[in-house]
């Protein structure tokens, strides 16, 4: 008997180990599913890095976000963009996007070595900001600014940590102004009347997945206008909004959505600039703010020809067209596909990328 119930205890005993070496391999294969699952998403979190108190940081965005799937079904309000989102990028976990007040200011010129620069002063309330770049296997090399507040940071929730940086994959598709491979550079500038909705049986798009589209997807500024022309413009954040586009042949235009209908503001000069009022002519025309700001740009190109010394004379421009509310000033280089940085109207901190640091 006693034979027995040792025989019975041992075989209990292998059960069990084979019980425990199943559930074993069982977790190991559901953390490798998870892990090849989710691997891009990781190591795109992982690559976080915080450079500067402001706070800012800089993200390599190696996870698919799936812009070809987006453009087939469009959005036409943030929550239909947040649900792609959502679905796509997040995997379920929620994130809102929403795009608060912003005065900024853009501009275009040349550089006394040749190179075409677009300028840009991004005015909104500090919240964390992210220089993203991106590499899709469908479309151009980028690197784009985002102010992480649009997805719910704030002062005391930052990217940092496995858990807080989550939300920041939704960063795509909240880029503010930008720069690709082909030297196609982007800024969005508020504008302050009624909310820009077309309806002309096109796939709809929004002000922020419109800058991702021009940037992943035109090498030049007619590839540009070509593309937004074939989408419903739908603004964000109940407001409207007008784009400046520059290339690295130093073409430049000013896209508006005047009474929901598409308008080019081309250029009379080899260089072009602009604030958050309306330039097409007509019933709108100087209708918003910042004629102070655009004054001073005027003049300063103007006195210049439109061509500046370098790169730090781009910079100048900016910071006498800056105020107090400028989050960040950037000076993109459309040949070498560049970015100088100053924070918080810091002129004298700048912080350079270019695609080739990644």
């Amino acid at each position: 008997k006693g034979e027995r119930n040792h025989c019975c205890m041992s075989k209990s005993k292998k059960i069990l180990k084979v019980v425990a070496c199943v559930l074993a391999a069982a977790l190991i294969l559901a953390l490798l599913g998870a892990w090849l699952m989710f691997r891009k998403e990781l190591v795109t979190l992982n690559s976080i890095e915080k450079l500067d108190d402001a706070p800012f940081y800089v993200m390599d965005y190696q996870a698919d976000y799936g812009l070809d799937e987006f453009l087939e079904q469009g959005a036409a309000t943030d929550q239909e963009l947040s649900a792609f989102v959502i679905q796509k990028l997040m995997k379920g976990l929620p994130v809102t996007i929403t795009l608060p007040d912003l005065s900024c200011s853009t501009f275009n010129a040349r550089l006394a070595d040749g190179d075409a620069v677009f300028g840009r002063n991004f005015d909104n309330p500090y919240k964390p900001c992210m220089l993203v770049h991106t590499d899709p296997e469908n479309g151009y090399e980028s690197i784009s600014m985002v102010n992480l507040g649009y997805v719910g940071y704030g002062d005391d929730y930052v990217p940092e940590g496995f858990k807080n940086s989550i939300l920041s994959l939704a960063a795509p598709y909240i880029p503010l102004d930008g720069v690709n491979e082909k030297g196609l550079s982007i800024g969005v500038l508020q504008l302050d009347v009624a909310p820009t909705h077309q309806d002309n049986g096109k796939t709809d798009i929004t002000t922020s997945s419109a800058i991702r589209m021009v940037l992943d997807k035109a090498a030049t500024v007619d590839e540009a206008v070509a593309l937004l022309e074939q989408y419903d413009m739908h603004a964000s954040a109940n407001s409207c909004f007008h784009f400046q586009i520059a290339d690295a042949n130093g073409d430049s235009v000013i896209v508006e959505y005047v009474d929901n209908v598409f308008s080019l503001v081309e250029p009379t000069k080899d260089f072009q600039w602009c604030t958050n009022f309306f330039l097409t002519p007509g019933e709108w025309y100087n209708t918003g703010k910042g004629q102070d700001r655009y004054e001073i740009l005027e003049r300063r190109l103007t006195e210049a020809d439109g061509v500046l010394a370098d790169e730090a004379a781009a910079m100048d421009c900016l910071e006498a067209a800056a105020q107090e509310s400028t989050f960040w000033s950037a000076v993109y280089n459309n040949t070498t596909a560049a970015v100088e940085l100053s924070l918080h109207g810091n002129f004298d901190r700048t912080y350079r990328f270019t695609l080739k640091d990644w």
